[in-house]
């Protein structure tokens, strides 16, 4: 998937995470994600907004320090909050779509180009909250296939992969995640002390398979299993829950 595109879908679903927390209500709980309302949802997306930005202009490879981006989190009370969620999600956009590929900046996991890495993890991200608003709606929600597959990978080999993530299990857990409408499979070996993804529905204690949305949402930790298939050991998935939980 490009950066095109990846840019197209942050875009819309900054616009859509904004309407539908404006039409909820900032006090509106999110159940996806225990102890927020809507207001917290969208000073924590502003605040990633905001540092994905600082990290892409500042033409630095090495990671900010925490003096540098601590401001970037502090959000305004209720009365501004929405205006200043759609200037950084706008303020975003601006500098990812004037960044060039050769643009230098860090990353936390490989990716072709900074320009990439960020198009591709704020995409994401936006997505995943997009839809955190939309179960505080009640509403549905919607994740095209192709993006839903590159997702699960950006999550299994990248997200949960990166330098510093502390993801072991005791005993160890292997899970194959495998959509029925994309080309694309994983596996993913949790041990005691490190873990791997391994390309293709290999071995597994469980291997789950269902459309590409379906999956997304689950791995995500944003829906249950239903439009899946579970094949093997289903007390791993409540296990991988533990463990991959992501705000």
């Amino acid at each position: 998937m490009d950066i095109a595109t990846h840019l197209d879908i942050l875009r819309a679903d900054g616009e859509l995470l904004a309407r539908t927390a404006e039409r909820t209500g900032l006090d509106a709980p999110v159940p996806s994600c225990p102890d927020w309302r809507i207001r917290d949802l969208l000073g924590h997306l502003g605040g990633v907004h905001r540092w994905a930005a600082f990290v892409m202009r500042s033409g630095n490879t090495t990671r900010p320090s925490r003096d540098d981006t601590a401001t970037l989190f502090q959000a305004p009370g209720d009365d501004e909050l929405l205006d200043w969620y759609r200037t950084t999600h706008t303020d975003l956009l601006k500098t990812l779509t004037t960044a060039t590929p050769d643009t230098p900046a860090w990353t936390f996991f490989e990716a072709p180009s900074a320009l990439a890495f960020w198009a591709r993890r704020q995409a994401h991200e936006t997505a995943v909250h997009r839809v955190d608003a939309e179960l505080a709606a009640g509403v549905p929600s919607t994740v095209p296939a192709d993006f839903a597959a590159d997702g699960i990978d950006e999550l299994l080999a990248g997200f949960l992969s990166r330098p510093g993530r502390n993801l072991v299990a005791d005993p160890p857990l292997n899970i194959a995640i495998a959509p029925d409408d994309n080309d694309a499979a994983w596996t993913m070996r949790i041990g005691t002390d490190a873990r791997r993804v391994e390309s293709g529905a290999g071995a597994a204690d469980l291997t789950v398979s269902g459309p590409a949305e379906k999956l997304y949402l689950l791995v995500w930790n944003r829906a249950d299993t239903t439009g899946c298939r579970l094949d093997g050991d289903r007390e791993v998935l409540a296990r991988w829950r533990e463990l991959a939980t992501v705000d």
